[in-house]
């Protein structure tokens, strides 16, 4: 058997696996939590043909259901994010951030945060408690736009100067920023370091049904750029010359992540490790191969995150950390041992 039928057997092989870790994940993740309500109870509830109190109700389907998939949405998004842009870059440390998306959508964020209650009171009411991930999925999409300007001469985008843009609007937006916490009151600078570090617990309804026809649509477009982010780890050149539309798969692939990472963070708010780590391990596990790379990287983005965010809920109950806290703590020492490995550090 050839390696390459062999990589494509494992890759379906680990296809099945993530999804029966993921189904176990969420199950679980629908039990979990400081209030009593037992997701087994309810079922045998159900069974027994009695029905649900209000709190069980409320709890499964109102708090718990709405956060599991906004879990699944905002993992899936951040790892096959992390995958395209390490695929354009053909860099294994690029992840979603390089395109200036999460730098963007962080100084929107903070703005709204920070300055939100000198708009007009007649804004405040329409806008209400969605002001913030607003702020932030448009703030997203303008960084991303001015990094496409920029980098964009005679309809070809070169990828480098994007590299250093983003770097450079990375470090104007954490300096705006700064001074916007400088200015920021005691009780702003508490929601500015929890939506900083990211969180799920502020998932609704209205927020997974804003966020799931963007992301959606990101995750559809991914697998359409496997071919393309496959040529082009034999250089540009290279993948013009086997027939690739260079220049589209490139702006296929900016738009699909400025989309799938402006709505995640504007959700969920900044949730580190998750775009870099995935597509480590599943290329470790699997090969480079981005046909099979891309949806396995949605299914286990979505499991750690899930994963994740149930930690975030145990280690501290009836509180919860705020889920970029654990996915630092789990993330950073795999990275590091990813490199380790890959440099034959650990004497394998």
């Amino acid at each position: 058997m050839s390696p390459a039928v062999d990589r494509r057997i494992r890759a379906r092989q680990l296809t099945l696996l993530l999804v029966l870790l993921l189904g176990l994940v969420s199950l679980l993740s629908l039990t979990t939590g400081a209030s009593g309500t037992s997701l087994w109870a309810v079922l045998q509830d159900l069974l027994a043909g009695r029905e649900l109190s209000t709190m069980e109700r409320v709890v499964l389907l109102d708090i718990r259901l709405p956060r599991l998939c906004m879990g699944i949405l905002v993992g899936a998004s951040l790892a096959v994010s992390g995958a395209v842009m390490q695929g354009l870059f053909r860099n294994p440390l690029a992840d979603p951030g390089i395109v200036g998306v999460s730098a963007g959508a962080g100084l929107a964020a903070i703005t709204a945060i920070v300055l939100g209650s000198l708009l007009p009171a007649t804004v405040q009411q329409l806008v209400g408690s969605a002001l913030v991930p607003l702020s932030a999925f448009f703030g997203g999409w303008a960084s991303t736009l001015i990094l496409y300007r920029v980098s964009t001469r005679g309809g070809q985008t070169s990828v480098a100067t994007m590299l250093l843009a983003g770097i450079a609007l990375g470090a104007l937006s954490g300096a705006t920023s700064g001074i916007l916490v400088y200015i920021a009151d005691d009780t702003q600078l508490r929601d500015l370091t929890f939506w900083g570090m990211g969180s799920l617990a502020g998932a609704t309804w209205v927020k997974v049904l804003t966020a799931l026809p963007i992301i959606g649509l990101a995750l559809a477009t991914a697998p359409f750029l496997a071919r393309g982010l496959n040529a082009l780890a034999l250089g540009e050149a290279a993948a013009g010359h086997t027939g690739i539309a260079v220049q589209r798969v490139k702006n296929i692939a900016i738009l699909a992540v400025a989309g799938a990472t402006g709505a995640a963070v504007a959700v969920s708010g900044g949730i580190g490790f998750i775009g870099i780590v995935v597509p480590h391990l599943l290329r470790l596990a699997t090969g480079p191969d981005h046909h099979s790379l891309l949806p396995n990287a949605a299914l286990l983005g979505a499991t750690l995150l899930l994963a994740a965010d149930m930690i975030a809920r145990i280690i501290v109950a009836p509180a919860e950390l705020p889920i970029g806290i654990v996915t630092a703590i789990l993330g950073a020492p795999v990275f590091l041992w990813i490199l380790l490995k890959r440099r034959g550090g650990l004497g394998i």
